[in-house]
């Protein structure tokens, strides 16, 4: 199955959570895996305490390991300005697995399933979630 998020680019962080759970309740699987992948080499799925300083923080760090404005020979190729946003998707990586349980994705308390979205313009990002029962 699959959803759709619009973002705002920029490394925008939207919490997903609640969809990625409605996809799993959908499939009535209670022992599994989730497994969620976003299309598209501009974001990528993480997760995170879904609350302004962690977003701050995680915002901050991303700029000092691959900034906005330096010098990537993907912009030089294609003159599109968003060689940070594959750089960026890249290191952070477009799936993630979660375990399900009783049904339930298996979550910490302040865990949320985050889709961050790099790239220099809005889009509309589609999210692929396939549940795996356990045998």
């Amino acid at each position: 199955m699959k959803f759709s998020v619009h973002t705002k680019g920029f490394t925008d962080i939207v919490d997903i959570s609640s969809q990625v759970r409605s996809a799993v309740a959908s499939t009535g699987v209670a022992q599994g895996v989730a497994h969620v992948f976003v299309q598209g080499s501009t974001a990528a799925l993480s997760t995170i305490e879904f609350e302004p300083g962690a977003l701050r923080d995680l915002k901050d760090a991303l700029e000092r390991i691959a900034p906005m404005d330096a010098r990537y020979h993907h912009n030089e190729a294609w003159g599109d300005g968003n060689g940070f946003a594959h750089l960026r998707a890249a290191l952070m990586k477009p799936s993630l697995s979660v375990p399900i349980d009783g049904g339930q994705l298996q979550l910490g308390t302040w865990q949320q399933v985050i889709l961050l979205d790099f790239d220099n313009r809005s889009r509309k990002r589609l999210v692929y979630v396939e549940v795996t029962p356990s045998a």
